[in-house]
């Protein structure tokens, strides 16, 4: 019953946060024509704002600052947007020039394909349509100015005239069009005006409409906004207005006409993620077909924006900045979407650092986290929840590569204990819990064996001196080991012999996923080791297990055994081994703590490479029954 309740509690809870955004983006849809501009101020004040307190560092009053800043950046924009209209106007003059070109390049690409394409004949099979349209109504029945007409008779002109209008319907006709974009202006500048100028008392008051009682998060949440979107702002104005005059100067040794107009827009435009650079290059592109006679000039207007992104693109901009947004990819094209629908093109522009400020209140605010988790650029899962998840799905090629991308800058062993077992460990939670059944089991441990082959043949790194990196061709790398070649050499013959080392599985098949790492990591370390099946120590199998020349047999639970299972399965072993030494390897979340010694075994726990270690000092030891492993600081230690 309480579960019931619980459950309910959540889909209602869901209910409630759907209906919320709904009515959050239904409000920002119908009250654009305000919300808009106060973006457009917000984003704003996070470019002017280091400006203003530079100023104010200099002994300047705050509210001349901020006068001073405002006036100075809204000259920039409007020197940039008369520069643009000036352009269009001298472009939109010289057009009709340019027709004629364009006309006749057309018609040489036709005469190319020959004329006799099906587009070609779909289009005469139209003209014809249109012809016989036009002979029917000329022949049809005839109208009633028709019958009034006397044979003979012309009809008489008429021509219909408005009449002068006035100065007043003169100014409105001129006004009418810049009222709105005057007015969001207008807007625009007395908000950026007063966020300047209270900016502290606006910071204090969100602060205390977020919550009071936690100020260090939500300062933080500010801080990281502001300094973020700044950085972010100010490094792509400065990145895309030199990528702008580049176009510029560019089309302007090519001979494209209004170049100066091309490189604002391409400036404007590269805010735009991924296609905005495209989008710009479409006019130039189509001027410079119908300004040059020949082809030269569309090629070198194309190769220039071609290869300027990706040049800008793929070196410069990851050199200067890096992917500093926080989105990943996919946010960036469903925000653009997004917010292109709500907003129009001005909302594209602002799709980026808008989804920014979600992603930051997101990674700030408990209830909003899925915005971050949907749309940042961290991974989705940690290291050994990916691990794991690829182990349900049966899929040991992805994981393969996860542990070749860890592998460069770490040791195999360091992989198997910080997401290997880590992702084994996820996997017997679940088990307890009742979530795993054979099948999902069978993909685990077939993952599982696979990935370990694959890795059988990889070769640590070993740094030297911090900076030389070589390729360790032994048994593997001895990372915590200065002397790892010496110790594979000092070990006796008898433990290099294939089955000196046999990891047993304790009870599952986790166990047994367990059980073939270290049997890969002995073999790694020189030892003969190799690893049994889950069911060695049921009745049937246990009589046919061979342990004649078992140095040591090591028995592996991932899972959480009761102290009687552990003493049955070390009193059945011992009694088959014989002379063989018997480890427990405890390699669960809960093995901390567990006795040192169960029976004459000896308990390790909390790691591969510390059950590794302990087989090592045994090993080295001259008289390994006689001496006192559960001594070994490797034996039962406990992480500090």
């Amino acid at each position: 019953m309480p579960a019931q309740i619980k459950l309910t509690q959540e889909r209602g809870a869901t209910l409630i946060n759907l209906a919320v955004a709904t009515l959050a983006i239904g409000a920002l849809y119908v009250g654009r024509e305000i919300f808009v501009p106060v973006a457009l101020a917000v984003l704003l004040s996070f470019v002017l704002a280091p400006f203003a307190t530079k100023l104010q560092q200099w002994k300047l009053p705050r509210t001349l600052s901020v006068f001073v800043v405002v006036f100075l950046g809204f000259s920039v924009i409007f020197s940039l947007g008369g520069l643009m209209v000036s352009q269009a106007t001298r472009l939109a003059d010289d057009l009709p020039s340019y027709q004629q070109t364009l006309k006749d390049k057309i018609e040489s690409i036709r005469g190319l394909t020959g004329g006799s394409g099906t587009l070609e004949r779909a289009s005469n099979v139209l003209k014809e349509l249109k012809t016989e349209l036009q002979n029917s109504e000329a022949g049809g029945p005839p109208s009633a100015g028709n019958l009034l007409r006397q044979p003979g008779e012309k009809p008489i002109p008429v021509e219909v005239k408005q009449p002068d209008p006035g100065a007043l319907t003169t100014l409105v006709a001129i006004i009418a069009p810049l009222l709105s974009p005057l007015t969001t202006t207008g807007i625009v500048v007395i908000f950026v005006v007063f966020i300047l100028l209270q900016r502290q008392d606006l910071r204090n008051r969100f602060v205390r409409l977020a919550g009071s009682q936690d100020i260090q998060r939500t300062t933080a949440a500010l801080d990281e906004a502001g300094k973020r979107l700044s950085k972010l702002f100010l490094t792509q104005i400065a990145f895309n207005a030199i990528f702008g005059l580049v176009i510029g100067v560019g089309l302007e040794l090519i001979g494209v006409p209004s170049a100066p107009l091309w490189g604002l827009i391409a400036m404007i435009m590269r805010f735009v993620p991924y296609i905005g650079a495209l989008i710009s290059a479409v006019f130039p592109l189509i001027l410079a077909a119908a300004v040059g006679t020949g082809w030269e000039m569309l090629a070198l207007t194309a190769a220039l924006f071609a290869g300027l992104e990706l040049l800008a693109g793929q070196v410069i901009e990851p050199l200067v900045y890096g992917h500093s947004t926080g989105l990943s990819p996919v946010a960036i094209i469903v925000s653009a979407s997004f917010w292109t629908w709500l907003w129009g093109p001005v909302g594209l522009v602002l799709a980026t650092p808008l989804t920014v400020c979600l992603v930051v209140i997101g990674r700030h605010v408990d209830r909003l986290q899925f915005l971050d988790i949907m749309l940042g650029d961290q991974p989705p899962l940690t290291p050994p929840q990916l691990a794991y998840q690829r182990m349900l799905a049966g899929d040991p090629i992805e994981a393969a590569e996860q542990a070749r991308a860890f592998l460069k800058d770490a040791s195999l062993e360091d992989y198997y204990d910080e997401i290997m077992l880590k992702g084994l460990r996820l996997a017997a939670a679940d088990r307890r819990l009742g979530h795993l059944d054979e099948d999902r089991l069978d993909r685990i441990l077939g993952t599982v064996t696979d990935l370990t082959g694959d890795l059988e043949a990889h070769d640590d790194i070993v740094r030297t001196d911090g900076s030389e990196e070589e390729k360790d061709t032994g048994f593997g790398a001895l990372v915590s080991s200065e002397n790892a070649e010496e110790d594979v050499r000092s070990l006796p013959e008898e433990w290099k012999s294939p089955k000196a080392i046999i990891c047993i599985p304790g009870s599952s098949k986790l166990d047994e996923a367990a059980a073939i790492v270290l049997a890969q990591m002995f073999q790694r370390r020189g030892f003969g080791g190799v690893a049994e099946k889950a069911d060695a120590l049921s009745m049937s199998k246990l009589f046919s297990l061979d342990l004649s020349k078992a140095k040591l047999i090591c028995i592996c639970y991932v899972e959480s055994p009761s102290d009687a299972m552990m003493h049955y399965a070390v009193r059945r072993i011992s009694k088959k081994g014989g002379s063989s030494t018997v480890i427990l390897a405890l390699l669960g979340d809960d093995g901390v703590g567990q006795a040192d010694r169960v029976d004459d075994a000896s308990v390790v726990f909390e790691s591969f490479k510390l059950v590794i270690e302990a087989v090592a000092n045994i090993a080295r030891s001259d008289s390994p029954k006689q001496s006192k492993v559960s001594g070994s600081p490797l034996l039962g230690s406990k992480a500090s």
